[in-house]
C-alpha cells in the first residue's frame, strides 16, 4: 500500500459513534463506519442510544458504551484496512456537548452513567444555581448564558445534592469528547484531562468572554469544585498529547498518531458544514435543531437564548438549539404507518400555512425558549381538523418556526443557509425551511460533525495551513439541489410566524399579539 497522511474523526453522538478516514493528499474520504448502540451494542439495552428511564426528563448513557463503540470500529478498519490504521497521523473527537462524566481516582467512573445533553431533570438546580448568583442578568453577565438543564454546571449540582457519596469520590469532572480524549491517551494509564474553549462554553461554569472559570457559581455549587476541573487549553490547535501505548499495541497506531483537542459536535459541525467564514449560517435538522455561524467577537444575548459558546477555531460560535425536532417528525411517521416517501406526498398536498392550523411542538419540554415543563400545543384546530394531512403539515411547520423564532436573535443576516442533519435530505423540509427564513438554502453532503472532526485533526498537524486551505476540498455542496425562497409562501409564513410567535408568548403568559384575531387572517 502507497504511503498516506490519513486523519480520523470520531463522532459520538446520543445514538452513535462515526469513524471518517480523510487522505489529505488525494482530497478524499477513503473509509467511514458507524455504530448503532440500540441495534448492535444491544447489551446497553439503549433505546435512541439512552437507558431506559421510568424517571420523567432523565436522559443517561454508560459511557463504557461509547469506548466499546470506539474499540468495534477501531477493530473493523483494522481487519477490513488493515493498512490504513498505522497511517494515521491524528485524531480529533467530535462528543455530544454538555453530557457529565465523572471518573475517581483509579481511573472508574465515580457515577456509572452520564447525564446527556437532552436530561431535562435538573430544573431545580438551575433556579439554585441562578438564584444564588443574583438572577437571570447576573448570570449572563458572569458567563454570557442562562443555566439550562442541558448545561453540565446544573448536572453537577444534581450529583452534589442527591448523590453525595459519587461527588465525593469523584476525582476528575470531563465532558463526553474529553472523556474519549482521556480514554485515547491512555485513559487509566495516564490519559490526559483538559478542556478546550468550545465544549467547556457549554459547562455555565466558564466565561467565553474572560476564558476563566467563574468562581461564584463553582463556589455556589461546591468549595472543592475547582479541584476536580481539568486544566482549559487556551490554543484550540495545541494538541492533547499522542495516543496510548496500549491502543498502539492492540490495534497498530503509530505511537507518533497526534490527539488533538476536539471540541463538542456544534463546533465540529460548523467546520464538516464548510461555516468557518463569516455570513455562513448552519442550521442542523435531527435529532435537535441547531443554527449558528461564525463571528471574531462574543455576541452575548441577554435572555441567554442564543448560547455564546467559542468554536473550535478560535472564534465565536453563536447557537440556537430547540431540543424538539426529529422526535415530532419519527412520532408522525410511526403514529400513522407512513415513510419518508409517503409523508413527502402528504405535504405535497396539503397548503402552505395550513390555514392557520399550528402545533407549538414542545414535545418533552424546550430548551429554547426556556420551558423544561413545557407541552405541546395545537391552535387552530377544529372538529375535524385532526387529520393525517393536517398534523403532518402542522409537524413540518411547527417544528421550522420553532427554530425560525429563535434563530431571529442572532446577529446574521444569512447570504446562505447550509443544511446538515438527517432531516435535511428531505426536499420538503429543504423548501420549508427555505420559504420560512426566507433564505437560499443547499444541502452539505457528507459526514457533517465526523468529517469537521477529520478536518480539525488535519488542522492540528498541518499548523502551517489554515482551515479553509486543508477543509476547502472535501466540503461538498448539493449544487443541484439549492432552493431559492418563493416570494408568495414567504409572505404567508411571516403571517404565520406572528401567529405562531402570539401563541408561544400567550401559553407563556407573556404579553403579546392577539392569537385569536391573528388567526382570523387565515380564514
Amino acid at each position: 500500500m502507497e504511503n498516506m497522511n490519513l486523519f480520523a474523526g470520531l463522532d459520538v453522538s446520543t445514538q452513535s459513534t462515526k469513524l471518517v478516514l480523510i487522505d489529505t493528499d488525494s482530497s478524499k474520504l477513503v473509509y467511514t463506519n458507524s455504530i448503532n448502540y440500540d441495534n448492535d451494542l444491544p447489551a446497553y439495552e439503549t433505546e435512541n442510544g439512552t437507558r431506559k428511564s421510568e424517571k420523567v426528563g432523565v436522559s443517561e448513557s454508560d459511557p463504557n458504551m461509547w469506548i466499546t463503540a470506539i474499540e468495534t470500529l477501531f477493530t473493523d478498519l483494522s481487519k477490513t484496512h488493515p493498512g490504513y490504521i498505522s497511517q494515521i497521523k491524528a485524531i480529533s473527537v467530535s462528543g455530544q456537548q454538555h453530557g457529565l462524566v465523572t471518573i475517581d481516582n483509579h481511573g472508574d467512573l465515580s457515577r456509572p452513567y452520564s447525564k446527556l445533553w437532552n436530561d431535562f431533570s435538573t430544573k431545580e438546580e438551575c433556579e439554585i444555581l441562578t438564584e444564588k448568583v443574583g438572577g437571570p442578568d447576573i448570570m449572563v453577565k458572569l458567563i454570557g448564558n442562562t443555566q439550562r438543564t442541558g448545561y453540565t454546571a446544573p448536572k453537577i449540582l444534581h450529583m452534589a445534592r442527591n448523590e453525595p457519596e459519587n461527588y465525593e469520590k469523584t476525582k476528575t469532572i470531563l465532558l463526553v469528547h474529553n472523556y474519549i480524549n482521556w480514554w485515547l491517551t491512555g485513559g487509566k494509564d495516564g490519559g490526559i484531562s483538559a478542556m478546550e474553549p468550545g465544549d467547556v462554553s457549554g459547562t455555565a461554569l466558564w466565561d467565553p468572554v474572560s476564558k476563566q472559570w467563574v468562581r461564584e457559581l463553582l463556589d455556589a455549587i461546591s468549595p472543592d469544585l475547582i479541584n476536580k476541573l481539568p486544566p482549559v487549553k487556551e490554543d484550540s490547535r495545541d494538541p492533547m498529547g499522542n495516543i496510548g501505548p496500549s491502543l498502539v499495541e492492540k490495534y497498530g497506531f503509530s505511537e507518533k498518531c497526534i490527539i488533538a483537542s476536539g471540541s463538542g459536535d456544534n463546533m465540529m459541525g460548523a467546520i464538516g458544514t464548510g461555516n468557518y467564514k463569516k455570513g455562513v449560517v448552519t442550521i442542523s435538522i435531527g435529532t435537535s435543531g441547531t443554527a449558528y455561524t461564525v463571528l471574531d467577537e462574543p455576541f452575548v444575548d441577554e435572555a441567554g437564548e442564543i448560547a455564546l459558546f467559542c468554536d473550535a477555531l478560535g472564534n465565536y460560535l453563536p447557537l440556537l438549539c430547540i431540543s424538539n425536532l426529529a422526535n415530532g417528525y419519527d412520532a408522525i411517521l410511526k403514529q400513522y404507518g407512513i415513510t419518508h416517501e409517503e409523508f413527502e406526498e402528504i405535504i405535497g398536498q396539503t397548503p402552505i400555512g395550513n390555514k392557520g392550523k399550528i402545533l407549538i411542538p414542545w414535545f418533552e419540554g424546550e430548551r429554547t425558549p426556556d420551558v423544561p415543563e413545557g407541552v405541546p400545543v395545537y391552535f387552530g384546530f377544529q372538529l375535524n381538523d385532526f387529520t393525517k394531512e393536517n398534523l403532518c403539515r402542522a409537524v413540518l411547520e411547527g417544528h421550522i418556526m420553532s427554530l425560525y423564532q429563535g434563530f431571529l436573535k442572532l446577529p446574521v443576516v444569512p447570504s446562505v443557509i447550509f443544511l446538515t442533519g438527517g432531516l435535511s435530505k428531505s426536499r420538503s423540509w429543504q423548501e420549508t425551511v427555505a420559504n420560512i427564513f426566507n433564505c437560499e438554502v443547499v444541502q452539505v453532503l457528507g459526514e457533517g460533525a465526523a468529517l469537521g472532526a477529520a478536518l480539525h485533526a488535519a488542522w492540528t498537524f498541518y499548523q502551517g495551513k489554515s482551515i479553509d486551505e486543508i477543509a476547502k476540498p472535501f466540503i461538498k455542496l448539493d449544487e443541484d439541489g439549492r432552493i431559492q425562497p418563493d416570494p408568495e409562501k414567504v409572505e404567508i409564513y411571516k403571517r404565520l410566524s406572528k401567529l405562531f410567535y402570539a401563541v408561544s408568548k400567550r401559553i407563556r403568559g407573556l404579553p403579546g399579539e392577539d392569537c385569536f384575531r391573528l388567526i382570523k387572517e387565515f380564514k
